[in-house]
C-alpha cells in the first residue's frame, strides 16, 4: 500500500470511531444482561431487581437475569460488578448497605470504592423497617421492649442480614438512641437472619416491612414497631418508633442501580429512563403500594448527589454508633 493509500486509510479508521460508539447505544442491549446482587435470594433487593429486570426484558427484547453473589455484608458482589467490563451488560443492584460501607469496611477489605468504580445509574425504591421479636420475648410493646434490654444489658440480641446492611445500621442507631445495649448476630443473608428471629435463635431483628409483613401476618413474630415518620400502610396497626419510645428515631432501606465506571453515558442514560418508566407503571405501583415499597425517581447526577450525601450520613452514624470494623 502505498503511503498516501495508507494515510486515508487511517483517516477513515479515524472518522468511523466516533460513528460506531453511539450506533452501539442505540442498540444496546445486543444480549443479556446481569443484575448483579450482593444479597440472598428472597431479599428486597433480590425481589426488586428480578420485577424490575423482567420489565427491561420486556422494554428491550433481552434477558436480565439476576445473578446472587452474597457475602461480605454486600462487599463481594459490588467488588464483582465494579470490576465487570464497562459495557453496560453488568448492573448491580445496591442499597444503603453500599454506602455505609464506605465508611465502615476498610478500603484494604473492599478493594473498590463506590463513587470512584461505580456510575450511579436510578434509584428504584425505599421501604419503612419493622421491628420484630420473638413470641416468647415478653414484651408486646416497644417501650416494654427497651424496658426489658435495660434490664438485662447485653443479654438480649438483634439479627441482621451482616454487617453494614441498613438492618444492622439500623439496630445500631435504634440502641443508641434507645440507651440499651444488645448483641448484634450478623447472618449471610437477610433469609437466614428472619429465620434466626422466626426459630427463636435470636430475639430481635429489624427488617423491610415487605419481606417480614407475612410472617407478622401469620404471627410468627410479633411487630412492636415501624421506623417510618408515619404509620405503614401494610401494618396500620403497628405504632411508629417514634411514637412509641424512641422520639425521633427513623430509618429506611432504598435500592439503587449502578454499573462499571466508564459506562457509556447513552446507555446509562437509556437505562435511567426505562428504570423511570418501570417505576411509574400502574402495576408496579400497585404491586409495591401493596407491599409497603415506595418508588424513588431521579436523574443520574440527582442520584450521584444522592449517594454522596448517603455516604456522609452513614460515616457520621458509623462514627458514633455502629460496631468497630472487625
Amino acid at each position: 500500500m502505498s503511503g498516501q493509500r495508507l494515510v486515508l486509510a487511517l483517516a477513515a479508521a479515524l472518522l468511523a470511531v466516533p460513528i460506531a460508539a453511539p450506533a452501539s447505544a442505540q442498540d444496546y442491549p445486543a444480549r443479556p444482561v446481569r443484575i448483579v446482587v450482593p444479597f440472598g435470594a428472597g431479599g428486597p433487593a433480590d425481589v426488586t431487581a428480578r420485577q424490575i429486570g423482567n420489565i427491561l426484558q420486556e422494554n428491550f427484547g433481552q434477558p436480565f437475569v439476576v445473578e446472587n453473589r452474597t457475602g461480605a455484608g454486600g462487599v463481594i458482589g459490588t467488588i464483582e460488578a465494579a470490576k465487570s467490563p464497562p459495557d453496560g451488560y453488568t448492573l448491580l443492584m445496591m442499597s444503603n448497605t453500599q454506602t455505609a460501607n464506605e465508611s465502615l469496611v476498610p478500603l484494604a477489605q473492599r478493594k473498590y470504592e463506590l463513587m470512584r468504580d461505580l456510575a450511579p445509574i436510578a434509584p428504584v425504591n425505599y421501604s419503612d423497617l419493622v421491628i420484630v421479636v420473638h413470641p416468647s420475648v415478653q414484651a408486646t410493646t416497644l417501650a416494654e421492649f427497651i424496658a426489658l434490654a435495660k434490664s438485662q444489658p447485653g443479654k438480649l440480641n438483634y439479627a441482621s442480614s451482616g454487617q453494614g446492611t441498613p438492618y444492622h445500621m439500623a439496630g445500631e442507631l435504634f440502641k443508641t438512641m434507645a440507651g440499651i445495649d444488645l448483641l448484634h448476630v450478623p447472618y449471610r443473608n437477610s433469609g437466614e437472619a428472619r429465620t434466626g428471629v422466626i426459630s427463636g435463635q435470636v430475639q430481635m431483628m429489624i427488617d423491610a416491612v415487605p419481606a417480614m409483613a407475612p410472617n407478622v401476618t401469620e404471627k410468627q413474630v410479633r411487630a412492636l414497631a415501624t421506623t417510618g415518620k408515619t404509620r405503614s400502610t401494610v401494618l396500620p396497626d403497628v405504632p411508629t418508633a417514634d411514637s412509641t419510645g424512641v422520639p425521633g428515631y427513623e430509618a429506611t432501606i432504598w435500592l439503587g442501580l449502578m454499573a462499571p465506571v466508564g459506562t457509556p453515558q447513552p446507555i446509562v442514560g437509556k437505562l435511567n429512563a426505562a428504570v423511570n418508566a418501570a417505576i411509574k407503571r400502574p402495576d408496579i405501583v400497585k404491586l409495591w403500594t401493596a407491599q409497603g415499597a415506595i418508588p424513588m425517581s431521579m436523574t443520574p447526577e440527582e442520584f450521584d448527589k444522592f449517594l454522596r450525601g448517603d455516604i456522609v450520613k452513614w460515616a457520621d452514624v458509623v462514627k458514633k454508633f455502629a460496631d468497630k470494623p472487625q
